[in-house]
């Protein structure tokens, strides 16, 4: 699971490798970001579903996504609440997922390192998770697109897929006892175009877990308020 993360700057995106000529938006976003927070994915220029792959282009959109199918934004919000991480075993099948799954659309979430909460002291303690070279790096997600009967307004949204992290030395840590253990799919830098591109049968193969000598984990305290923009 991941319910908080540290988006890249842009800085840190247009430096990222597998990420050359992404196109950035106008707008900024949150240092942090948690559920119905705006934070950057990466998607591909092209339509959802071509077989042409076009420059990747970063888009910001709110982290829970939005299922198409929402009747008004009562319902939206409240979903969106429920679905920031989608199971890989599961994503084809539920109802808020199973369209831009077939369709699809897979985007990629550039970050600096996610937080999980540790148990092993007997009280939760959040753990910052990151590379253990310290480079940003990008986690798989799907993207969805609602509007909003009432209003017109357009509501890009994502959701960050996961995988078991039962038996992993590191993921495997986290969470309460007795839980399953989840974490992020994070991809290569060589992977991310392919990702973008892939058809769903070729997206379950690259959904795996991390080994754990690429990730380090430490204690990282909430802070009491995170910080709102960024900026350029």
């Amino acid at each position: 699971m991941c319910a908080n993360y540290t988006p890249a700057t842009p800085r840190h995106l247009l430096a990222m490798p597998g990420l050359q000529g992404v196109v950035l938006p106008a707008q900024d976003w949150p240092a942090e970001t948690f559920p119905g927070y705006a934070a950057p994915i990466i998607v591909s220029a092209e339509r959802p579903g071509s077989a042409e792959a076009g420059a990747p282009v970063c888009e910001v959109a709110r982290y829970g996504l939005v299922p198409r199918w929402c009747k008004d934004g009562q319902q939206a919000a409240t979903l969106s609440r429920h679905t920031y991480n989608a199971r890989s075993e599961t994503v084809a099948e539920r109802p808020s997922y199973r369209a831009p799954w077939r369709e699809r659309r897979f985007a990629l979430a550039p970050m600096l390192h996610y937080f999980e909460p540790c148990w092993e002291t007997g009280q939760s303690v959040r753990w910052r998770i990151a590379m253990a070279t310290g480079a940003p790096f990008a986690a798989a997600g799907l993207h969805e697109q609602w509007t909003d009967p009432a209003s017109g307004e357009i509501v890009r949204s994502f959701t960050l897929l996961t995988v078991n992290a039962d038996s992993h030395p590191l993921l495997g840590r986290m969470h309460r006892p007795g839980d399953e253990k989840r974490m992020l799919v994070i991809l290569q830098p060589g992977a991310y175009a392919q990702w973008l591109h892939a058809s769903p049968a070729q997206a379950v193969q690259m959904m795996r877990a991390a080994p754990a000598e690429r990730l380090v984990g430490e204690p990282a305290p909430l802070r009491a308020q995170p910080q709102q923009s960024l900026g350029f």
